[in-house]
């Protein structure tokens, strides 16, 4: 007879039961009987040989030890047990010995199905090995699996290693061109140089953007009628029309800066004529023409899947994808959600039962519909896991009932709120758009228009408001109203200004639009977004600023590289026809082996092919074989240039970096280094001229005796600076990384008179100075941000030049700790400049030095100094007129930071959790609370 709790198993049978993570491992141990032995495989437990080394030697010269796959074959792959698991392995081996049966509970979707498939096939169990699978770990779930068990899915293990065995074929194939034709150590992927193609693109658009300049005009009406208390007296309202013309707008303008054929028959106001229409509109009468009244109404959003969840945490946690899918692991595993790598948003009849009872308790009867609301996936092939990311369980438990913290209590809670917002009513209430017309003094006619937004019933925007790409744009449950207004009425002008703006280049992505793109593209799937990410960021094909992903120079190469010689395999089609053959191949529809070999080898004349919605892909290809044999026409000299402007300004990806270069007139070169981390579309011909003012960088100037390595001197965005260029080859990520010596010349020193010796100097720093005979602790010296400094444990001092860096001793360093730690960086310098009186305030401006370059100050107003200008050069005149254009503009927006979750009401809620009505109503009480604080 089974233990109690465990699944029905009668108590003489031993099941050993294998997942892939110790923490699931612990968890899933907890809630099967004595009869059950449960391990951790601790993931992947074989692949394909990861290098040279790893090859067996019967292996050794051909394709399988080439590529590890067989391709002069049935594409056999080369599978091995990984060194760092053949203990693990082992273990697993002893376990099984003990056992009657193998249940293989791995994750339900492809990749785990492969690694049972892997773990049956190295463990080569003599007793029965079933599937046990489930999609949430609760002591339901996991009770009915094991009763429940079936047959590896041999179809999906057929596609997961049909992806490897093509994965490993494009990186292996295609990135040995890269290193011929671009720089070495690089990789082309499948999914990531499609990934990386789509944030050069969008760079491209933005070194090709033109701005285009248009003004509108702002009114401000007031209406005579007598208000309602809840009624404003005053709206704002923007113009629209001058004699029937619409007035253009930023949507009218191409990225060439000029209308759109279609926008030719609008109103393109100038400053001027925007400036002139204001003034003529000054004394002017103005009535209501028309309010147009409709009804608004907004559907909750459906539940999480991986995409969705992912773009959330970017923008309501600040979660990176690959932080949020970590944190959604743990959840899953130990026992919070259900499985977090799915492109379902349905839900189970269980969770929406869960749903709807704590949308009852929570918010009331009137937030609940007459009906559970059913979700159907948009995603084509949706195929993973089956429900949508949810709380698990039968009955969910808020936030504040689990006991999290941290990043693990943000996302639980942030997708409690989404999977209980999904089972409530629509928001409802109506919008407002009034029209305001009248006449110019010099006879124009005019319209402006106002619109408003009021919610009567927020419905599902009580527990959940989604977050948006657009810092611009409203969100769901903004609100604003307007005046109590009639057609007819008259309105008087508070005030009618004239307002400049400028059409803005595309947005670069972020990682959560750039998920949303892939996903919408169809390219990759939702469980490989993280790493796809991961990957490109980690090998410097894109880094970021803020949270915009920026391409680097050496991505413009490679992209360029790939697009003109293997267009196909960057192309987005292309990338979406492979995910159906794959899709094909895991329901059985197509097989592995001839899909490999058209794809490798191209299709063979007259074989007939069986073909998806847009075709097989490995019929288009043409063999990826012949792609990657002929590379005679391939110049890389030319992939790895590219035009700055039209002034003969050529940007190179050299062996030390990105340079610019030109041809001079006396038949000379000048070239100048670029800094790494500056954004493509920012590398304009002014800025370009500007680099070539600077000491020439990338300097070699000789070898490291120690090391044999070449020095070289680079002027850097921050700085010039020194380094060593390593070895070709030489790993630069992952446990055997090996990260170059660098060293930021001193102030005393220049780019063009740097020597060896004093590189090798800089590059050993930080030096020992000694230890403390007190404390033992180790005292070392070096240079910072903020200038040269003495380092004691957390104890760190300035001292007062760069030099002491050298020659300071321990006598002396002991000295300067025995004084009494200063407070703050020091006394303030010196202004650079005096330029006299501001005309405005009145006060002395001065130039000053700051962390991020010179700027003007009179104490009140503060203006960074133009690249066009000097500290030495500029005028008093100019920088009166900086001072005033900044005052223009008004301060800077910051950015409101959003308040905690208030976690004390939501415990009491949890500790108030009984039957009455009475503390039903409390609870509903503070989770609306709660929920309104966190829904934004």
């Amino acid at each position: 007879m089974a233990g109690k709790g465990s699944a029905d198993s009668g108590a003489a049978t031993r099941r050993l039961v294998i997942v892939e993570s110790p923490a699931k491992a612990k968890t899933i141990k907890g809630y099967l009987g004595p009869g059950y032995t449960v391990e951790a495989s601790v993931g992947h437990i074989r692949d394909l040989p990861a290098g040279a080394d790893e090859v067996p030697e019967k292996y050794k010269g051909t394709s399988m030890g080439r590529l590890g796959v067989d391709v002069d074959g049935d594409f056999e792959p080369l599978y091995l047990v990984n060194a760092d698991k053949r203990k693990q392995v082992a273990k697993l081996k002893d376990l099984l010995k003990e056992a009657d049966e193998l249940l293989l509970a791995t994750d339900e979707d492809r990749e785990g199905e492969a690694i049972a498939w892997h773990l049956q096939e190295v463990l080569k169990p003599k007793v029965p090995a079933k599937r046990m699978v489930f999609h949430e770990i609760t002591r339901e779930a996991i009770q009915e699996a094991a009763r429940n068990t079936r047959d590896i899915d041999m179809p999906l293990v057929d596609a997961q290693e049909t992806r490897r065995i093509l994965d490993r074929l494009y990186g292996y194939e295609v990135s040995p061109v890269l290193w011929k034709k671009v720089r070495t150590g690089l990789s082309a992927g499948r999914v990531q140089s499609v990934a990386t193609r789509m944030v050069v693109e969008r760079e491209r658009e933005r070194i090709a953007f033109t701005a285009a300049e248009y003004w509108d005009l702002n009114g401000v009406f007031e209406t005579l009628k007598a208000a309602g208390p809840d009624d404003p007296r005053t709206m704002a309202a923007r113009l629209a029309s001058v004699d029937g013309k619409r007035v253009a707008s930023g949507r009218d303008f191409g990225p060439d800066g000029r209308l759109k054929p279609n926008s030719q028959n609008v109103a393109h106001l100038t400053e001027v004529t925007a400036k002139a229409l204001a003034a003529a509109l000054r004394d002017a009468d103005f009535s209501v023409r028309g309010v147009e009244r409709k009804p608004y109404r907004r559907s909750p959003y459906a539940p999480f899947r991986t995409t969705t969840m992912q773009q959330e945490a970017s923008r309501k946690l600040g979660m990176d994808s690959k932080r949020a899918m970590r944190v959604a692991q743990s959840l899953y595993e130990n026992g919070y959600i259900t499985y977090m790598r799915t492109d379902s948003i349905t839900l189970s009849d269980t969770a929406l039962k869960a749903a709807r009872t704590q949308v009852r308790e929570l918010y009331g009867a009137d937030y609940l519909p007459d009906v559970p609301r059913r979700y159907d996936s948009k995603v084509k092939n949706a195929q993973e896991a089956h429900e949508a990311i949810r709380p698990s369980g039968d009955t969910f438990r808020t936030p504040a009932q689990t006991g999290l913290k941290g990043d693990e209590f943000r996302l639980y809670e942030l997708i409690w709120m989404r999977t209980v917002a999904s089972q409530m009513k629509d928001a409802t209430g109506h919008t407002v758009t009034v029209k305001v017309g009248g006449a110019a003094s010099d006879g124009r006619d005019v319209e402006f228009s106002a619109s408003g937004r009021i919610i009567s019933f927020h419905g599902f925007l009580k527990a959940y408001v989604e977050g948006t790409d657009d810092p611009d744009a409203a969100l769901d449950d903004s609100e604003q109203r307007l005046p109590a207004v009639a057609e007819g009425d008259a309105l008087t002008t508070t005030k009618v200004t004239a307002d400049g703006h400028s059409t803005k280049p595309p947005a670069r992505f972020t990682e959560a639009s750039l998920i949303k793109d892939m996903e919408e593209r169809e390219i990759g799937r939702p469980s490989t977004y993280s790493t796809i990410l991961g990957t490109i960021l980690d090998r410097g094909y894109v880094f970021k600023k803020g949270t915009a992903l920026v391409p680097s120079y050496i991505a413009f190469a490679v992209v360029g590289l790939l697009e003109n010689h293997f267009g196909d395999l960057v192309n987005y089609e292309f990338t979406a026809r492979m995910e159906d053959d794959l899709d094909r191949i895991a329901r059985g529809e197509a097989q592995r082996v001839p899909w490999l070999r058209r794809f490798y080898f191209g299709p063979t004349e007259g074989e007939r092919v069986v073909s998806g919605d847009r075709g097989s892909v490995a019929d288009h290809l043409g063999g990826l074989k012949d792609l990657v044999t002929d590379l005679g026409n391939i110049d890389a000299r030319e992939v790895n240039s590219f035009p700055v402007g039209n002034d003969g300004i050529i940007l190179r990806v050299g062996r030390f970096g990105p340079y610019i270069e030109r041809n001079l007139e006396d038949g000379t070169q000048q070239r100048a280094s670029v800094p790494d981390d500056l954004p493509p579309d920012e590398l304009t011909e002014a800025f370009a001229e500007e680099l070539f003012l600077l000491p020439s960088g990338d300097r070699e100037l000789g070898k490291d005796p120690s090391t044999g390595f070449e020095v070289v001197a680079k002027a850097g965005r921050f700085g010039p600076y020194v380094t060593e260029v390593l070895p070709e080859g030489t790993p630069t990520r992952g446990k055997k990384a090996v990260k170059a010596r660098t060293g930021s010349l001193f102030k005393s020193m220049d780019l063009d008179s740097v020597t060896l010796e004093e590189a090798l100097q800089l590059m050993s720093l930080p030096r020992v100075v000694g230890a403390d005979p007190e404390s033992g602790e180790e005292i070392t010296v070096q240079n910072g941000r903020y200038g040269p400094y003495l380092k004691k444990g957390a104890d760190s001092r300035s001292i007062t030049s760069e030099e002491q860096i050298f020659t300071i001793t321990l006598e002396e360093a002991l000295e300067i700790y025995k004084q009494p730690k200063a407070r703050g960086r020091g006394a303030a310098k010196p202004p650079l400049r005096e330029l006299g009186p501001d005309p405005v305030s009145g006060k002395p401006i001065v130039i000053k030095s700051g962390f991020y370059g010179e700027y003007l100050t009179d104490g009140e107003t503060n203006v960074t100094i133009p690249k066009s200008e000097t500290v030495e050069g500029i005028t008093p005149q100019k920088a009166y007129e900086l001072m005033a254009e900044k005052r223009a503009k008004g301060p800077a927006k910051k950015t409101a930071k959003k308040a905690p979750a208030k976690k004390t009401a939501a415990k009491k809620t949890a500790a108030s959790g009984t039957k009455t009505a009475k503390a039903t109503a409390a609870k509903k009480t503070t989770a609306k609370k709660a929920a309104g604080s966190a829904a934004k």
